[in-house]
Protein backbone atom coordinates (compact mmCIF):
# COMPACT_ATOMS: atom_id res chain seq x y z
CA UNK A 1 0.00 0.00 0.00
CA UNK A 2 1.29 3.22 -0.24
CA UNK A 3 1.06 5.94 2.01
CA UNK A 4 1.42 9.86 2.28
CA UNK A 5 3.54 10.52 5.60
CA UNK A 6 4.99 13.06 7.32
CA UNK A 7 7.67 13.16 10.13
CA UNK A 8 7.14 15.88 12.65
CA UNK A 9 10.84 17.58 13.19
CA UNK A 10 11.64 20.09 16.19
CA UNK A 11 11.96 23.71 15.17
CA UNK A 12 15.13 24.59 13.15
CA UNK A 13 15.89 20.76 12.51
CA UNK A 14 13.40 20.31 9.14
CA UNK A 15 16.43 20.33 6.62
CA UNK A 16 18.20 17.63 8.91
CA UNK A 17 15.55 15.31 9.03
CA UNK A 18 15.05 15.73 5.39
CA UNK A 19 18.90 14.64 4.84
CA UNK A 20 18.43 11.39 6.96
CA UNK A 21 14.98 10.60 4.78
CA UNK A 22 17.15 11.47 1.81
CA UNK A 23 20.27 9.34 2.81
CA UNK A 24 17.50 6.25 2.62
CA UNK A 25 16.34 7.22 -1.31
CA UNK A 26 13.41 8.77 -0.07
CA UNK A 27 12.01 12.06 -2.12
CA UNK A 28 10.96 15.15 0.77
CA UNK A 29 9.01 18.24 1.13
CA UNK A 30 9.37 20.74 3.92
CA UNK A 31 7.44 22.82 5.99
CA UNK A 32 7.49 24.54 9.47
CA UNK A 33 7.76 21.72 11.58
CA UNK A 34 7.24 19.09 9.64
CA UNK A 35 8.90 16.74 6.32
CA UNK A 36 6.42 15.28 4.02
CA UNK A 37 7.46 11.94 1.90
CA UNK A 38 5.52 9.29 0.11
CA UNK A 39 6.16 5.28 1.18
CA UNK A 40 4.95 1.96 1.83
CA UNK A 41 4.99 -0.01 4.80
CA UNK A 42 8.46 -0.79 4.68
CA UNK A 43 9.18 2.88 4.69
CA UNK A 44 7.07 3.14 8.17
CA UNK A 45 9.15 0.36 9.46
CA UNK A 46 12.40 1.75 8.26
CA UNK A 47 11.94 5.53 9.32
CA UNK A 48 10.45 4.70 12.85
CA UNK A 49 13.56 2.28 12.86
CA UNK A 50 16.49 4.41 11.42
CA UNK A 51 15.54 7.88 12.04
CA UNK A 52 17.76 10.13 14.54
CA UNK A 53 16.27 13.47 14.22
CA UNK A 54 12.61 13.43 14.09
CA UNK A 55 9.76 13.30 16.46
CA UNK A 56 7.42 10.95 14.55
CA UNK A 57 6.79 9.04 11.24
CA UNK A 58 2.90 10.05 10.50
CA UNK A 59 0.06 8.88 8.27
CA UNK A 60 -1.51 11.26 6.21
CA UNK A 61 -4.93 10.33 6.19
CA UNK A 62 -6.69 13.47 4.78
CA UNK A 63 -6.60 16.79 3.93
CA UNK A 64 -9.41 19.34 3.35
CA UNK A 65 -10.88 23.07 4.14
CA UNK A 66 -13.74 23.03 6.76
CA UNK A 67 -15.70 25.24 8.32
CA UNK A 68 -18.65 23.83 10.11
CA UNK A 69 -18.81 21.35 12.06
CA UNK A 70 -21.00 19.40 9.44
CA UNK A 71 -18.53 19.61 7.03
CA UNK A 72 -15.95 18.15 9.41
CA UNK A 73 -18.30 14.96 9.95
CA UNK A 74 -18.82 14.44 6.64
CA UNK A 75 -15.02 14.92 5.26
CA UNK A 76 -13.91 13.11 8.65
CA UNK A 77 -16.53 10.18 7.57
CA UNK A 78 -15.47 10.09 3.52
CA UNK A 79 -11.91 9.08 4.66
CA UNK A 80 -10.81 5.74 4.00
CA UNK A 81 -10.46 4.40 7.93
CA UNK A 82 -11.13 1.10 7.25
CA UNK A 83 -7.92 1.03 5.08
CA UNK A 84 -5.84 0.85 7.97
CA UNK A 85 -8.12 0.59 10.96
CA UNK A 86 -9.44 -2.69 11.27
CA UNK A 87 -12.82 -3.00 13.97
CA UNK A 88 -11.82 -3.51 17.46
CA UNK A 89 -9.02 -1.01 16.75
CA UNK A 90 -8.33 1.41 19.34
CA UNK A 91 -8.04 5.21 18.42
CA UNK A 92 -8.06 8.01 20.40
CA UNK A 93 -7.94 11.86 18.94
CA UNK A 94 -6.02 14.65 19.68
CA UNK A 95 -6.60 17.82 17.83
CA UNK A 96 -5.47 21.60 17.51
CA UNK A 97 -7.16 24.23 16.00
CA UNK A 98 -5.19 27.72 15.09
CA UNK A 99 -6.59 30.71 13.29
CA UNK A 100 -9.43 28.92 12.06
CA UNK A 101 -13.59 29.07 12.14
CA UNK A 102 -13.69 26.05 14.43
CA UNK A 103 -11.71 26.94 17.67
CA UNK A 104 -13.14 24.73 19.89
CA UNK A 105 -10.62 21.93 20.14
CA UNK A 106 -12.83 19.04 22.31
CA UNK A 107 -15.88 19.62 20.08
CA UNK A 108 -13.55 19.15 17.16
CA UNK A 109 -12.02 16.17 18.68
CA UNK A 110 -15.66 14.63 19.31
CA UNK A 111 -16.98 15.33 15.96
CA UNK A 112 -13.50 13.46 14.35
CA UNK A 113 -14.16 10.24 16.76
CA UNK A 114 -17.90 10.16 15.99
CA UNK A 115 -17.14 10.28 12.05
CA UNK A 116 -14.34 7.71 12.38
CA UNK A 117 -16.58 5.40 14.40
CA UNK A 118 -19.70 5.86 12.11
CA UNK A 119 -17.36 5.35 9.16
CA UNK A 120 -15.62 2.01 10.98
CA UNK A 121 -19.28 0.97 11.80
CA UNK A 122 -20.49 1.20 7.90
CA UNK A 123 -17.12 -0.36 6.55
CA UNK A 124 -17.69 -3.73 9.07
CA UNK A 125 -21.58 -3.79 9.25
CA UNK A 126 -21.35 -3.20 12.83
CA UNK A 127 -24.12 -1.92 15.49
CA UNK A 128 -23.59 -0.89 19.24
CA UNK A 129 -20.40 0.05 20.63
CA UNK A 130 -17.33 -0.16 18.55
CA UNK A 131 -15.16 -2.58 21.30
CA UNK A 132 -11.49 -0.63 21.16
CA UNK A 133 -9.57 -3.86 22.44
CA UNK A 134 -6.96 -4.14 19.51
CA UNK A 135 -4.39 -2.34 18.45
CA UNK A 136 -3.99 1.80 18.97
CA UNK A 137 -4.18 3.86 16.46
CA UNK A 138 -3.09 7.25 17.49
CA UNK A 139 -5.21 9.79 15.56
CA UNK A 140 -4.63 13.64 15.12
CA UNK A 141 -6.49 16.51 13.27
CA UNK A 142 -4.70 19.76 12.92
CA UNK A 143 -6.60 22.41 11.54
CA UNK A 144 -4.89 25.74 10.58
CA UNK A 145 -6.69 28.81 8.65
CA UNK A 146 -9.29 26.51 8.20
CA UNK A 147 -7.17 23.60 6.41
CA UNK A 148 -7.31 20.43 8.18
CA UNK A 149 -5.22 17.37 8.49
CA UNK A 150 -5.44 14.28 9.49
CA UNK A 151 -3.33 11.69 10.61
CA UNK A 152 -2.16 8.61 12.28
CA UNK A 153 0.70 8.40 14.46
CA UNK A 154 2.56 5.44 13.72
CA UNK A 155 5.75 5.53 16.32
CA UNK A 156 3.53 5.40 19.23
CA UNK A 157 6.14 6.98 22.18
CA UNK A 158 8.23 10.07 20.66
CA UNK A 159 11.10 8.66 18.76
CA UNK A 160 13.66 10.19 20.80
CA UNK A 161 12.54 7.90 23.38
CA UNK A 162 14.96 5.32 22.22
CA UNK A 163 14.51 3.17 25.57
CA UNK A 164 18.01 3.33 27.25
CA UNK A 165 17.50 6.50 29.30
CA UNK A 166 17.04 4.52 32.50
CA UNK A 167 18.04 7.67 34.80
CA UNK A 168 18.20 11.41 33.76
CA UNK A 169 19.44 14.76 35.49
CA UNK A 170 17.47 17.95 36.17
CA UNK A 171 17.74 19.17 32.50
CA UNK A 172 18.52 16.25 30.05
CA UNK A 173 18.52 16.97 26.24
CA UNK A 174 16.54 15.17 24.09
CA UNK A 175 18.44 12.31 22.01
CA UNK A 176 17.08 13.46 18.73
CA UNK A 177 18.28 17.24 19.46
CA UNK A 178 21.80 15.29 20.53
CA UNK A 179 21.61 13.81 16.80
CA UNK A 180 20.89 16.42 15.11
CA UNK A 181 23.98 18.45 16.93
CA UNK A 182 26.20 15.41 16.32
CA UNK A 183 24.90 15.65 12.67
CA UNK A 184 25.30 18.88 12.10
CA UNK A 185 29.09 19.23 13.02
CA UNK A 186 29.11 16.00 10.57
CA UNK A 187 30.25 13.68 13.11
CA UNK A 188 30.70 9.83 11.86
CA UNK A 189 33.41 8.79 14.95
CA UNK A 190 36.55 8.60 12.46
CA UNK A 191 37.35 11.60 14.75
CA UNK A 192 37.88 11.84 18.90
CA UNK A 193 34.59 13.37 20.75
CA UNK A 194 35.00 15.46 24.07
CA UNK A 195 31.71 16.06 25.66
CA UNK A 196 32.89 18.08 29.11
CA UNK A 197 28.79 19.02 29.92
CA UNK A 198 27.78 15.56 29.46
CA UNK A 199 24.98 15.55 32.01
CA UNK A 200 23.08 11.56 31.98
CA UNK A 201 25.39 11.17 28.78
CA UNK A 202 23.05 11.78 25.70
CA UNK A 203 25.45 13.02 23.21
CA UNK A 204 28.21 10.76 24.08
CA UNK A 205 25.60 7.66 23.81
CA UNK A 206 24.30 9.08 20.40
CA UNK A 207 27.66 9.77 19.19
CA UNK A 208 28.60 6.11 19.68
CA UNK A 209 25.47 4.96 18.01
CA UNK A 210 26.13 7.01 15.03
CA UNK A 211 29.60 5.93 15.04
CA UNK A 212 28.79 2.32 15.37
CA UNK A 213 25.69 2.65 12.98
CA UNK A 214 23.17 1.46 15.13
CA UNK A 215 19.71 2.01 14.69
CA UNK A 216 18.09 4.64 17.32
CA UNK A 217 15.08 2.43 17.24
CA UNK A 218 16.62 -1.19 17.29
CA UNK A 219 15.84 -0.93 21.36
CA UNK A 220 12.09 0.19 21.59
CA UNK A 221 8.94 -0.65 20.37
CA UNK A 222 6.08 0.95 18.27
CA UNK A 223 2.70 1.18 17.99
CA UNK A 224 2.20 0.22 14.27
CA UNK A 225 3.87 -2.54 15.01
CA UNK A 226 1.03 -4.05 16.30
CA UNK A 227 -1.01 -3.00 13.20
CA UNK A 228 -1.73 -5.99 10.98
CA UNK A 229 -1.51 -3.85 7.91
CA UNK A 230 2.65 -4.17 8.08
CA UNK A 231 3.33 -7.53 8.40
CA UNK A 232 5.34 -8.73 11.31
CA UNK A 233 7.68 -10.57 9.41
CA UNK A 234 8.45 -6.91 7.77
CA UNK A 235 9.49 -5.77 11.70
CA UNK A 236 11.84 -8.79 12.22
CA UNK A 237 12.93 -8.28 8.82
CA UNK A 238 14.13 -4.58 9.53
CA UNK A 239 15.92 -5.92 12.55
CA UNK A 240 17.96 -8.13 11.47
CA UNK A 241 19.10 -5.64 8.67
CA UNK A 242 19.65 -2.88 10.85
CA UNK A 243 21.61 -5.30 13.53
CA UNK A 244 24.00 -6.32 10.28
CA UNK A 245 24.75 -2.63 9.08
CA UNK A 246 26.37 -1.78 12.66
CA UNK A 247 29.77 -2.10 13.03
CA UNK A 248 30.71 -2.98 16.25
CA UNK A 249 34.49 -3.58 15.47
CA UNK A 250 35.61 0.08 14.20
CA UNK A 251 37.67 2.28 16.79
CA UNK A 252 36.26 5.40 18.28
CA UNK A 253 37.36 7.39 20.83
CA UNK A 254 34.61 9.31 22.75
CA UNK A 255 35.24 11.28 26.09
CA UNK A 256 32.29 12.56 28.35
CA UNK A 257 32.77 14.24 31.81
CA UNK A 258 30.96 15.78 34.05
CA UNK A 259 31.71 18.03 37.42
CA UNK A 260 29.13 16.04 39.42
CA UNK A 261 29.96 12.10 39.56
CA UNK A 262 26.30 11.67 39.92
CA UNK A 263 25.63 12.49 36.55
CA UNK A 264 28.33 10.28 35.66
CA UNK A 265 26.59 7.05 37.60
CA UNK A 266 24.03 8.36 35.35
CA UNK A 267 25.67 8.44 32.15
CA UNK A 268 27.54 4.98 32.98
CA UNK A 269 23.88 3.39 33.76
CA UNK A 270 22.10 4.75 30.48
CA UNK A 271 25.19 3.85 27.94
CA UNK A 272 25.16 0.18 29.45
CA UNK A 273 21.60 -0.33 28.88
CA UNK A 274 22.03 0.27 25.21
CA UNK A 275 25.35 -1.96 24.99
CA UNK A 276 27.93 1.20 24.85
CA UNK A 277 29.71 1.37 28.31
CA UNK A 278 32.81 0.68 26.89
CA UNK A 279 32.78 2.75 23.89
CA UNK A 280 32.78 6.32 25.82
CA UNK A 281 35.31 6.99 28.88
CA UNK A 282 33.53 8.37 31.45
CA UNK A 283 35.03 10.86 34.22
CA UNK A 284 33.95 13.13 36.74
CA UNK A 285 35.93 16.29 35.75
CA UNK A 286 35.67 19.74 36.01
CA UNK A 287 35.72 21.80 32.80
CA UNK A 288 38.95 23.88 34.01
CA UNK A 289 40.81 20.39 33.96
CA UNK A 290 39.94 19.37 30.89
CA UNK A 291 43.00 18.64 28.37
CA UNK A 292 42.60 17.65 24.99
CA UNK A 293 44.94 15.60 24.29
CA UNK A 294 44.17 14.68 20.29
CA UNK A 295 44.53 16.69 17.16
CA UNK A 296 41.40 17.32 15.14
CA UNK A 297 39.27 16.32 17.94
CA UNK A 298 35.78 17.82 18.44
CA UNK A 299 34.30 19.34 21.56
CA UNK A 300 30.12 18.78 20.62
CA UNK A 301 28.74 20.05 23.82
CA UNK A 302 25.29 21.46 26.03
CA UNK A 303 26.86 23.58 28.65
CA UNK A 304 24.94 25.06 31.51
CA UNK A 305 23.34 28.50 30.05
CA UNK A 306 23.83 30.60 33.19
CA UNK A 307 19.91 31.25 33.40
CA UNK A 308 20.18 31.16 37.29
CA UNK A 309 20.66 33.98 39.99
CA UNK A 310 24.00 33.86 40.76
CA UNK A 311 25.56 31.43 37.78
CA UNK A 312 26.51 33.48 35.31
CA UNK A 313 30.40 34.48 37.06
CA UNK A 314 31.22 31.01 36.80
CA UNK A 315 29.45 30.14 33.61
CA UNK A 316 31.24 32.60 31.77
CA UNK A 317 34.67 30.80 33.49
CA UNK A 318 33.72 27.87 31.57
CA UNK A 319 32.84 29.08 28.35
CA UNK A 320 36.25 31.07 28.03
CA UNK A 321 37.66 27.86 29.33
CA UNK A 322 36.34 26.21 26.02
CA UNK A 323 38.08 29.46 24.55
CA UNK A 324 41.16 28.54 25.32
CA UNK A 325 41.64 25.02 24.48
CA UNK A 326 40.68 26.27 20.96
CA UNK A 327 43.26 29.01 21.24
CA UNK A 328 46.10 25.89 22.43
CA UNK A 329 45.28 23.93 19.73
CA UNK A 330 44.33 25.38 16.06
CA UNK A 331 42.85 22.06 15.05
CA UNK A 332 40.15 21.87 17.50
CA UNK A 333 36.39 22.09 16.26
CA UNK A 334 34.05 22.93 19.25
CA UNK A 335 30.42 22.96 18.39
CA UNK A 336 28.52 24.71 21.46
CA UNK A 337 25.05 25.20 21.93
CA UNK A 338 24.10 27.69 24.56
CA UNK A 339 20.91 30.22 25.20
CA UNK A 340 23.70 32.94 26.25
CA UNK A 341 23.65 35.38 23.28
CA UNK A 342 27.24 36.90 24.49
CA UNK A 343 28.76 33.62 23.60
CA UNK A 344 31.59 34.84 21.11
CA UNK A 345 32.00 38.14 23.04
CA UNK A 346 32.79 35.95 26.10
CA UNK A 347 35.43 33.83 24.76
CA UNK A 348 36.69 36.72 22.08
CA UNK A 349 36.51 34.48 19.11
CA UNK A 350 33.45 34.76 16.23
CA UNK A 351 32.08 31.22 15.11
CA UNK A 352 32.41 29.66 12.12
CA UNK A 353 28.56 29.28 11.67
CA UNK A 354 25.75 29.67 13.96
CA UNK A 355 22.47 28.01 13.99
CA UNK A 356 19.00 29.05 15.76
CA UNK A 357 18.21 25.47 17.79
CA UNK A 358 15.17 24.91 20.37
CA UNK A 359 16.08 22.88 23.43
CA UNK A 360 12.81 22.45 24.38
CA UNK A 361 11.20 25.88 24.84
CA UNK A 362 14.54 27.74 24.89
CA UNK A 363 15.78 29.67 22.03
CA UNK A 364 19.82 28.88 21.80
CA UNK A 365 22.32 29.38 19.14
CA UNK A 366 24.29 26.43 18.41
CA UNK A 367 27.98 28.01 18.03
CA UNK A 368 29.86 26.27 15.03
CA UNK A 369 34.07 26.77 15.36
CA UNK A 370 35.79 25.02 12.85
CA UNK A 371 39.63 23.92 12.81
CA UNK A 372 42.47 23.91 10.71
CA UNK A 373 41.86 21.37 8.42
CA UNK A 374 45.57 20.98 7.83
CA UNK A 375 46.90 20.88 11.20
CA UNK A 376 48.63 17.51 12.27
Amino acid sequence: MKFKLLANTPMGLERVVANELEALGIETRLENGRVYFEGDERTIVETNMKLRTAERIRIIVGEFTVTTFDDLFEEVFALPWSDILGPDSEFPVTGRSHKSTLFSVPDVQRITKKAIVENLKKSFNMSGKLPETGARYKVDINILKDRALVTIDTSGDALHKRGYRVLQGDAPIKETLAAAMLQLANYTGKNPLYDPFCGSGTIAIEAAMIARNIAPGSNRDFDSEKWDIIPQELWEEVRVACEDEADYNKEIEIYASDIESRMIDISKRNSDEVGLLDDIHFKTLDVHELEVTHKNAQIITNPPYGERIGEAKAVEDMYRKVGYLMEKDDTLNVYLMTSNKEFELIIGKRATHRRKLFNGYIETTYYQYWGNRNGK
